[in-house]
């Protein structure tokens, strides 16, 4: 419930809508109870054949003949007390009392009747039927504002709802794209993706409802209560007993909803991982013929999913069936008790005076319609209470996100380094994944500015985990990575990653113009400095003559329009825009088809004059291109050297060439 409030807070800000919702959701509950209200006009004047100004003065007259009869009772029982004594006396007593205080309830009525006899004598209709048409005029006129306001209320109520997801995802995006990168692979894109939609979703309904029906029901509900309390207060609280077992159910079944809700938010994260897998993976799924063990995987998901909104659609039914049960209790026992009282004309029930003279039909008749137009703002309570339980639950694992603690981040004082640096240095570097092995164990390396490197080494030694810590996707437990001598951590990251260019084995291409793809990084570039940058990568003739567009050609998602060669070289093009002082290949060249590598290496060639390179790579053409080569092992530097004295003196190298060799 306090992430809830949060989110409360981030709608809090807009206030004038919020006060129009109020001001609203107020005229619709007046006028709700305003309309139940007609109910004794037509009973006691219209039916009975009257018209507003007959009515008022026949009730001014039974007042004044009333009150002329308690004025005799009053000093009748007055002269009695002055000869009795003991009880007698004490019951004579309770008995001027009651006279008096029934009394000044006549003489109050017929004081406000007699205030209004003139403004109805000059402006009510005569006749009872001009009166009934004048009554339902007023009806439909009050339905017609009434419905006017509640239009109202629900654009406004919306507009605070949808205006407070989006800057509830805007939040959550930002947080999910400073998460540390541990954070995408235990939770997963597929994770954060259906708390960022599906869950904020649910959030959004949680406020249409609290602001909606979870403020407009109630108020229309204590209209009617108030309504029913100005005709007889006593007997409402005798009929409302049923009250706080309707509030112990609910609250039990508010727990039970909630938990439910976010077992079934689980399952359809569940089944976004699938949906994402499936999809990403299709051609393997094709290749494999596993469409039938998808089919069945996603069916067992839908399943489970299926089942645990079965058991929130139970406890939804559960709560609704509950209100409407104790509801029509209330209103049975409002019956049975005002029953009792106009049918024998008693103004005592169970021996507690409900009322100073007897009730009316008209006045019992619209204490039932009170009673009956505040059990069905109940009624609709308990329909939309899941969906707010619902929004509760989303919050949690919405906040959950955005409150998870990121370990690498800025200081609040960050050093420089003049921009080119003249080396890099890793100190002493250990390294172990949050939940994992350890990987990096005592690594010390220096790369000179202007110096090209290859690092190779069997898989899981430690390669990329390297190139991670440069550019400070995460930091080390132990020793220091070093730009000129500062610390990588002690750097901006925004600063430090101008400085870098990455280019990775699996190209990411986005859903965007070539031409936007290869700016991706890099805004302010114009178009010429994007042509320019894919001639040097060897990007710009097939681009031109290849794709329908050129370089305004839309990609589709994973640029799935080009060829993993061309994908490679505008990956590069892109790297090559942003104009970097240290360019990283991470096994860059490692899929693609011999001409694509032998351009990316002329393009190479040209760039990294007087630039640093760090290329993970076992291509042996990459190979040569580099000035010096560093063998990775178990989490160490097993060696480094030049490629020709590494083949002379290490055997995972020798290895390593041989294999290269039977490939080529």
């Amino acid at each position: 419930m306090t992430d809830f409030g949060r989110v409360l807070r981030l709608a809090a800000r807009k206030r004038w809508s919020l006060a129009g919702i109020l001001l609203s959701s107020l005229i619709v509950a007046v006028l709700w109870g305003a309309n139940i209200g007609t109910l004794y006009p037509l009973v006691e004047v219209v039916f009975k054949g009257d018209s507003l100004p007959d009515y008022a003065a026949r009730k001014i007259d039974e007042a004044d003949l009333r009150l002329i009869e308690l004025d005799d009772k009053i000093c009748e029982l007055s002269s009695q007390l002055a000869e009795s004594t003991g009880q007698t006396a004490d019951d004579i007593r309770l008995k001027i009392e009651s006279a008096e205080v029934e009394r000044k309830v006549v003489a109050d009525s017929v004081y406000y009747v007699t205030r209004m006899q003139p403004s109805i004598t000059k402006y009510a209709p005569e006749g009872a039927y001009a009166t009934l048409l004048v009554i339902v005029g007023a009806l439909i006129a009050g339905t017609a504002i009434k419905l006017v306001a509640l239009m109202a209320n629900l654009m406004l109520v919306q507009y605070v709802a949808e205006k407070t997801s989006v800057e509830l995802r805007s939040i959550f995006f930002r947080k999910a794209l400073h998460l540390d990168l541990d954070s995408f692979g235990e939770n997963g894109s597929a994770e954060l993706t259906a708390r960022l939609t599906n869950d904020i979703t649910h959030v959004s309904t949680g406020i249409t409802v609290l602001f909606g029906r979870l403020l407009r029901e109630p108020l229309k509900m204590l209209v009617c209560l108030g309504g029913a309390m100005f005709v007889c207060w006593r007997l409402l609280l005798l009929v409302m007993i049923v009250t706080p077992l309707v509030a112990l159910v609910m609250h039990h079944l508010s727990r039970a909803i909630r938990r439910a809700s976010r077992r079934a938010m689980e399952e359809m994260s569940q089944l976004y991982g699938m949906l994402n897998d499936a999809f990403a993976g299709i051609r393997v799924v094709k290749a494999f013929n596993t469409q039938a063990f998808e089919r069945a995987k996603f069916n067992q998901g839908t399943t489970a999913f299926y089942r645990k909104s079965m058991k929130m659609a139970f406890y939804n039914t559960l709560a609704r069936s509950s209100s409407e049960m104790l509801g029509m209790t209330t209103v049975g026992l409002a019956i049975l008790a005002g029953g009792y009282l106009v049918v024998n004309q008693k103004t005592h029930l169970l021996g507690i005076q409900m009322s100073p003279q007897p009730l009316n039909v008209g006045q019992v008749l619209m204490f039932f319609g009170f009673l009956i137009g505040a059990s069905d703002p109940a009624r609709k309570l308990t329909d939309v209470w899941s969906g707010l339980q619902r929004g509760i639950a989303a919050t949690t694992r919405v906040y959950q996100v955005i409150d998870q603690p990121v370990r690498v981040r800025d200081i609040e004082n960050p050093r420089s380094t003049p921009r080119p640096h003249k080396k890099i240095t890793f100190k002493n570097v250990a390294y172990q994944y949050p939940s994992g092995p350890i990987v990096l164990r005592g690594i010390d390396l220096t790369i000179q500015h202007g110096e090209t490197i290859a690092v190779v080494g069997p898989n899981g030694s430690g390669k990329s985990t390297l190139v991670s810590l440069l550019c400070r996707f995460d930091d080390p437990q132990s020793g220091s990575v070093c730009l000129d001598d500062v610390p990588v951590p002690e750097l901006r990251m925004r600063d430090l990653r101008r400085r870098i260019a990455l280019v990775t084995q699996r190209t990411v291409l986005f859903d965007d113009t070539i031409e936007n793809n290869i700016r991706y990084g890099s805004p302010g570039a114009d178009a010429h400095a994007v042509v320019r940058a894919a001639k040097l990568a060897f990007a710009d003739e097939f681009i031109r003559r290849k794709t329908p567009d050129g370089y305004q050609t839309i990609l589709g998602a994973g640029g799935m329009r080009l060829s993993g060669g061309q994908m490679q070289r505008i990956a590069l093009a892109r790297a090559f825009l942003r104009q970097p002082d240290i360019l990283i290949l991470d096994e860059a060249t490692s899929q693609i088809d011999l001409e694509s590598e032998r351009l990316i290496h002329q393009a190479l060639e040209k760039f990294l004059v007087n630039r640093t390179g760090v290329m993970i790579t076992h291509r042996g053409t990459s190979l040569a291109m580099a000035d010096r080569v560093v063998v990775i092992e178990g989490g160490r530097i097993a060696d480094d050297g030049r490629h020709a004295d590494l083949v002379q003196r290490n055997r995972f190298y020798q290895s390593l060439c041989g294999e290269m060799r039977k490939s080529a």
